[in-house]
C-alpha cells in the first residue's frame, strides 16, 4: 500500500469539531473512530475514488471498496479476492495482537466465510440444506408468539422502547429456538452477540460467551437431536466436524440476529418519522417487503464486511493491491454510489439488487430468515400497537454509529394498552407451561386461548394500523 508523503507538523491537530479527527499522523482516516460514517465515506470517494485506504485498530492498513461496481467485482470473483484470512500480510507480519478487536471478526476458522472454492461448497450447502426446513408459515408462528410476549411485558403505563425491549431482543428469541435452544438461552445472548461486531474491547469475551452456549448446544443435540439447525449440521453428509458445527450456528446466530435488529428498527424509525414512507404504505404504492428493501438499500444492517484479502498484487479501482491486503466491503457506500443511484431520492420499491446481503458464492444464506421476522415482527407489533406515537421529538432520536453497523440507539414510543391483553402487562408464562413447538407446529391450545393471555382475541377487531398512523 502508498504511504502519503509526510504532513507538516502544525496541520497535525484538527480543530475541535473538524472531520479530521480520526485520522492518523500520515492522514489516512482510523475506522474505529469515525463518528459520521456516511460523510467520512462520501469523503474518502471524492478523496480517492472507489477504493480507499483506511486504518484498523492498532493502525494496520487496509482498503474500504466503496464502489457499487467494484463490491461486485470483489464480491464474484473468489480467486483473486479470497475469504481465507490466512493470506492477510498483518497476520504473516505479526502486526495482529493477539487481544485486537478485530480478530473475532477476521482471525481464521473452519467455517464456510472463510473458505472457497469446494470446501466453502461443502460447508456452506450444509447450511442452506439445514435453514431449508424453516418456511414461511413456521417463521410467521414463532415471530407472532414472541412478539406478543414481547408485548406483554412492555411497561403498563403504556410506553416503551422499540429498539431495547423488541427490535434487539426478538430476533435473538427467534433465532435461537431455530438453532435448537431452550427459551430461557436466548434472552440471555442478545448483549454478547451485539457486541461481537462492535469491535470493542470486551469483544473476545463476548465471543468465548456465545461459543460456550454452542457447544453445550451441539453436546446436548448429539443425544437428543430435532427438527433444528443444529441437529442438521450433525446429520448432514457434508460430515461437520463439532468444531465446524459450532461455527456455522455461530455464523448463523450473529449475522441472523445482528442484521435483523438492525433492520427492525431502520424500519420501525421510518413508519414513525416518515409521512411520505407511510403514506406510500398505506396507499398501496409500496408493500411492507417492499419497505425493508428501500431499507436495505438506504440503511443496511452491516454498513462494511470484512473481509476479502488479495492472492496477488492486482488493480481495483484506480489503487495497487498488493498480495495478502485486506479489502473491506463498504456495503453502505455501495448502495448509494451516484453511479449506480444518481438521485437518492428515487424509491427503489421491489429492487433487490442492494448489496446489504453481499452476492457472488458469498451472499448471506440468512437473508429470507430476516426479511420472515422483520416482515412479521413489524406487522404483528403495529397490529396490536395501532395508535403507537413517538414519545419525544423526532430531532431527539439518537443514533448508535460505528464503522460497522449503524441504527437508532432508542425509539421511545406511546401507546394505548391492547385490549386483548387487558389493562396490565401479563406475567410470562413459565417455559414448561407454555412451551413453543418445533418450527412447523402452531402454538399448543392452552397457550393460544387461555383468557387474558397475549394471543387472546381482542373482543373487537382492531383498526387498521396504517389508517391509525395516518390519522384516518
Amino acid at each position: 500500500m502508498t504511504t502519503p508523503p509526510p504532513i507538516p507538523a502544525d496541520r497535525l491537530v484538527p480543530p475541535p469539531g473538524c472531520p479530521a479527527h480520526g485520522m492518523a499522523p500520515n492522514g489516512l482516516r482510523r475506522l474505529a473512530e469515525i463518528t459520521d460514517p456516511a460523510r467520512a465515506y462520501e469523503e474518502l470517494r471524492q478523496e480517492h475514488g472507489p477504493v480507499a485506504p483506511v486504518l484498523l485498530h492498532g493502525d494496520i492498513p487496509a482498503w474500504i471498496v466503496l464502489g457499487y461496481r467494484e463490491n461486485l467485482e470483489v464480491m464474484r470473483t473468489p480467486l483473486v479476492f479470497s475469504r481465507d484470512s490466512r493470506r492477510w500480510n498483518a497476520f504473516l507480519e505479526g502486526r495482529v495482537p493477539a487481544d485486537s478487536p478485530f480478530l473475532p471478526m477476521v482471525a481464521w476458522q473452519p467455517m464456510c466465510v472463510f473458505a472457497d472454492g469446494a470446501e466453502h461448497a461443502r460447508l456452506r450447502g450444509a447450511v442452506v440444506d439445514g435453514l431449508a426446513q424453516f418456511n414461511r408459515r413456521g417463521m410467521r408462528r414463532y415471530v407472532t408468539h414472541y412478539t406478543r410476549e414481547l408485548v406483554a411485558g412492555f411497561k403498563a403505563d403504556g410506553t416503551a422502547d422499540l429498539v431495547r425491549d423488541y427490535a434487539e431482543p426478538l430476533p435473538m428469541l427467534v433465532v435461537s429456538r431455530l438453532l435448537g435452544m431452550t427459551p430461557d438461552k436466548g434472552p440471555l445472548l442478545v448483549e454478547p452477540t451485539l457486541d461481537l461486531l462492535r469491535g470493542s474491547e470486551t469483544a473476545a469475551a463476548s465471543n468465548a460467551a456465545v461459543t460456550q452456549v454452542l457447544q453445550d448446544l451441539v453436546a446436548h443435540k448429539m443425544t437428543a437431536p430435532g427438527n433444528d439447525l443444529a441437529s442438521s449440521l450433525i446429520l448432514h453428509e457434508s460430515r461437520l466436524t463439532d468444531t465446524e458445527i459450532v461455527e456455522h450456528l455461530r455464523m448463523t446466530l450473529v449475522a441472523a440476529h445482528q442484521g435483523t435488529v438492525n433492520l427492525i428498527a431502520q424500519t420501525l424509525r421510518l413508519i414513525l418519522t416518515d409521512r411520505r414512507f407511510r403514506g406510500s404504505l398505506s396507499g398501496g404504492r409500496m408493500t411492507l417487503p417492499d419497505a425493508l428493501e428501500q431499507v436495505m438499500w438506504d440503511n443496511p444492517s452491516i454498513s462494511v464486511v470484512p473481509g476479502r484479502w488479495a492472492t496477488d498484487d492486482t488493480k481495483l479501482g484506480g489503487q495497487h493491491i498488493r498480495k495478502g491486503d485486506l479489502l473491506l466491503l463498504g456495503i453502505a457506500a455501495a448502495n448509494v454510489d451516484p453511479e449506480q443511484r444518481p438521485d437518492l431520492s428515487v424509491p427503489m420499491h421491489g429492487n433487490r439488487s442492494h448489496l446489504a446481503l453481499s452476492a457472488g458464492p458469498h451472499e448471506c444464506p440468512c437473508g429470507d430468515i430476516g426479511r420472515a421476522i422483520a416482515d412479521t415482527g413489524i406487522d404483528e407489533l403495529m397490529a396490536l400497537l395501532p395508535d403507537v406515537r413517538l414519545a419525544i421529538p423526532e430531532t431527539e432520536i439518537g443514533i448508535t454509529a460505528d464503522w460497522l453497523t449503524r441504527r437508532p440507539s432508542a425509539l421511545p414510543v406511546q401507546f394505548t394498552w391492547p385490549r386483548s391483553i387487558g389493562s396490565q402487562p401479563v406475567p410470562p408464562a413459565p417455559a414448561a407451561a407454555q412451551p413453543l413447538p418445533e418450527a412447523a407446529q402452531p402454538l399448543p391450545v392452552a397457550a393460544r386461548e387461555a383468557p387474558g393471555s397475549v394471543t387472546a382475541a381482542a373482543s373487537e377487531p382492531p383498526r387498521s394500523w396504517w389508517r391509525s398512523l395516518l390519522n384516518r
